[in-house]
């Protein structure tokens, strides 16, 4: 299992580390990732998503499990954060850059991993896993922000922040299209499908890109301790709901494989909108990412098959 979950990794990692290559020698100029990013981020990853959903076999898929065991292990790993910093005693900007690097996800590597292990149903499943998780770890985020961040943004903000995030709004697009039943004309799904398919390959090489390894010499304590929640205890607990509420098989894997991923580089936007440490973030994000290439097969082949998730 660990040479097949490796395997399927494996592209993902070369293609972050090209992005990192290329960003380093300005192959293609400064100005260019912050475009692609915001083309992925509102435009690609959003239309994956709603093709996703619009075209997923929904049929038997455990959706209640399902959500079990994303909704609370991020809540929890939110919740043990915040009381945590009774004795890490971080301020809270800082606090805020924890939290998210302690629960968020990177969905491109997630959705190409998916599809990496299991195929076409991959995409359908993490398709369902990001409509569940996206709103749950923003409205968490969001929270935390409204109490820590710097800005403490109103009521109004937090809702509107996740109210207009694209990925929610294309998961949103997805249910809506799906529910009319209506099927799309060849051309229009075509469209959607071939920019959804153009947002993997993008997004990671804005993920590679994104690395900053200067941003660790703020400090390496406050990483650590989102790293230990995003590497350890979330998939920890992830594990312990499959096994108790008897998740298994492909819609484990895919749920234990998203809560096992290094935080998502999105985290540094919100840092920087909402009052964090953006810095940190930036720091956090680059740690998780590279150490992620190790802890992810690692974890997957340890924990899949005792939630009886063996691919």
């Amino acid at each position: 299992m660990l040479a097949l979950i490796f395997s399927a990794l494996l592209p993902i990692a070369l293609i972050i580390a090209l992005g990192h290559v290329l960003k380093r020698f300005a192959f293609l100029g400064g100005e260019f990732w912050p475009q692609a990013e915001r083309l992925a981020y509102f435009v690609l990853l959003p239309m994956l998503f709603a093709h996703g959903l619009y075209s997923a076999d929904l049929s038997g898929m455990p959706i209640a499990a399902m959500a079990a065991g994303l909704v609370i292990p991020a809540t929890l790993g939110t919740v043990l954060l915040v009381l945590a910093n009774r004795v890490t005693t971080f301020d809270g900007p800082v606090l805020t850059s924890v939290v998210q690097g302690g629960i968020r996800f990177n969905n491109y590597v997630g959705v190409t991993a998916a599809i990496g292990l299991l195929g076409a149903s991959g995409a359908a499943y993490a398709a369902v896993v990001n409509a569940i998780l996206v709103p749950t770890v923003n409205i968490l985020c969001a929270l935390v922000f409204a109490r820590y961040g710097a800005k403490h943004p109103s009521a109004l903000g937090v809702v509107k922040s996740i109210a207009l995030n694209p990925l929610i709004l294309g998961c949103v697009a997805g249910f809506a299209l799906r529910l009319t039943g209506l099927p799309l004309p060849a051309g229009i799904e075509g469209f959607m499908q071939a920019l959804g398919q153009a947002a993997l390959p993008i997004g990671l090489l804005c993920v590679g890109s994104a690395l900053n390894w200067d941003a660790l010499g703020r400090g390496i304590r406050p990483v650590l301790v989102a790293t230990l929640m995003r590497f350890l205890a979330i998939p920890l607990i992830t594990a312990a709901i499959c096994v108790a509420i008897g998740l298994d098989g492909p819609a484990a894997l895919v749920v234990l494989l998203i809560q096992c991923l290094p935080t998502a580089s999105s985290a540094y936007v919100m840092a920087r909108q909402l009052g964090g440490d953006a810095p940190l973030m930036a720091g956090i994000i680059a740690f998780q990412t590279v150490v992620g290439v190790i802890t992810v097969p690692i974890t997957m082949a340890i924990l899949a098959p005792m939630v009886g998730a063996g691919v």
